[in-house]
């Protein structure tokens, strides 16, 4: 388990639904993680590099990759999943973010996932939060979990912009370095009815059907006129 309880506060802006907690972990835990981390089969390419434990997380379709097998977690990981679920997460993800590196504005997928968790290790980054024209940038400080739900989870987007650099609200420029995350994912039971058409998979796929009965209902009317 974590050094301290776990005690998720919702932080007071927008998006709403943003839960946090500071040190998760301990320094000397994190630096124990790193080391271990900087020994994994990491990729040999530039930029954000990714290892999946349990379920694959697939960049194609955003949901799991049913062709490769389930990873068991490994024993240091076992102890960094947030209690405050009722299971294991089915997805983790543990990602390097080297200096300059981000990643686009998303939305995890609704249709397979439901809980989403983030923990931070090693150098800050900010993290930017956007819906319509707001923006809302949150520092992802070393050693801090952060649960999305509700309208984070849901209705905004978010990601972090490639750059070396970060300008804090006070002015003072900061210089990226290296840092890792772990995110986890829980498979939904059920469908998303949260009903977002520009952010929701689920209700994209139904206005999409809705949309293509209507279309056959009309041409199927038109030729039923055509005929008389």
């Amino acid at each position: 388990m974590t050094e301290t309880p776990t005690q998720l506060t919702e932080l007071p802006i927008e998006p709403h639904g943003l839960l946090w907690q500071d040190d998760f972990v301990s320094a000397e835990h994190e630096q124990r993680l790193i080391a271990l981390f900087k020994g994994l089969e990491w990729a040999d390419r530039p930029g954000r590099l990714s290892l999946h434990y349990g379920y694959t997380f697939d960049y194609k379709t955003f949901d799991i990759d049913p062709e490769i097998p389930y990873k068991e977690f490994p024993d240091w990981l076992r102890p960094l999943i947030p209690p405050t679920e009722s299971r294991p997460p089915d997805q983790v993800c543990l990602q390097f973010y080297p200096p300059g590196a981000g990643i686009p504005p998303h939305v995890d997928a609704h249709g397979p996932y439901d809980q989403l968790y983030a923990l931070s290790l090693g150098a800050p980054a900010l993290m930017q939060f956007r819906r319509g024209d707001r923006r809302v940038e949150v520092d992802l400080t070393p050693r801090s979990m952060m649960q999305m739900a509700g309208d984070s989870r849901l209705h905004w987007t978010h990601g972090i912009k490639k750059r070396k650099t970060d300008t804090l609200p006070d002015g003072t420029v900061r210089l990226r370095e290296n840092r890792w995350s772990i995110t986890y994912r829980w498979l939904r039971d059920g469908d998303c009815e949260c009903g977002d058409l520009e952010l929701c998979d689920v209700a994209q796929r139904r206005n999409g059907a809705e949309k293509e009965k209507r279309s056959v209902k009309a041409l199927a009317e038109n030729d039923a006129q055509a005929a008389t």
